[in-house]
């Protein structure tokens, strides 16, 4: 079983303290070292994955996101990013929903959910809430599922979206532009050897939710099937 070795963790802390390119080329070989130990991880979890989902995603490798920052529109010139983050891309069109882990220390989070959804999706998903939001309410106020992750997150409008009433009776879930749900996991659980089984069983605790909004955004509003087969 794959497990994020301390110096692993090590290594993102002293990135943090010295996020410049001179100590990044001085420590590229540890930096190396530490990069393999989160790819190997994540193939673990891609691996594990596979066996209760259809994932696309082809390598634990290519999950993984990039140590460099893109610095050309940001006010915080730092060039990487002191973190191992990554996710898990499902089967579509009939399958909906991301995992994504994100692997710091004092900020570890594992999930997914619907980021940034393209318009086309989103004004789905809202109409179907609209009609209907006792579905996704009942997966979101489940005590199993509040238990691992608490309440749904995402960017919300601050009234109602075009076309919505803000005293619609679900106005409070129609405001999310985008929906996903994370289970915080602290240090010591990171570096612990129980860690990919935990993470893994938070992935596989999304599917409720998962499964609720592909539902939503694979049928009308009178049920009928919008994926081809």
């Amino acid at each position: 079983m794959a497990l994020i070795n301390k110096s692993s963790f090590d290594f993102l802390n002293q990135l943090t303290e010295n996020n410049n390119r001179d100590w990044f080329a001085e420590n590229k070989p540890w930096y190396q070292d530490e990069h393999q130990n989160a790819t190997d991880f994540a193939e673990a979890m891609l691996q594990g994955l596979k066996e209760h989902d259809e994932i696309t995603t082809l390598s634990g490798k290519k999950s993984l996101m990039r140590v460099y920052r893109d610095v050309r529109f940001s006010k915080d010139k730092s060039p990487y990013n002191p973190r191992w983050a990554g996710g898990f891309n499902r089967q579509k069109p009939h399958l909906r929903g991301g995992y994504y882990f994100h692997l710091k220390p004092g900020e570890t989070v594992v999930g997914g959910g619907f980021y940034g959804p393209a318009a086309e999706d989103l004004r789905l998903i809202r109409n179907q809430i609209a009609q209907d939001d006792q579905p996704l309410r009942a997966v979101l106020n489940d005590p199993s599922f509040k238990k691992v992750f608490g309440e749904l997150q995402g960017d919300q409008v601050k009234t109602a979206p075009k076309g919505f009433d803000k005293e619609h009776p679900a106005i409070d879930l129609l405001r999310y532009k985008s929906l996903y749900v994370f289970r915080k996991f602290s240090d010591k659980e990171v570096l612990s050897t129980n860690f990919m089984k935990e993470a893994l069983g938070t992935f596989i605790a999304l599917r409720p939710f998962f499964d609720v909004m592909t539902e939503m955004l694979t049928t009308d509003l009178n049920g009928l099937s919008l994926v081809e087969k």
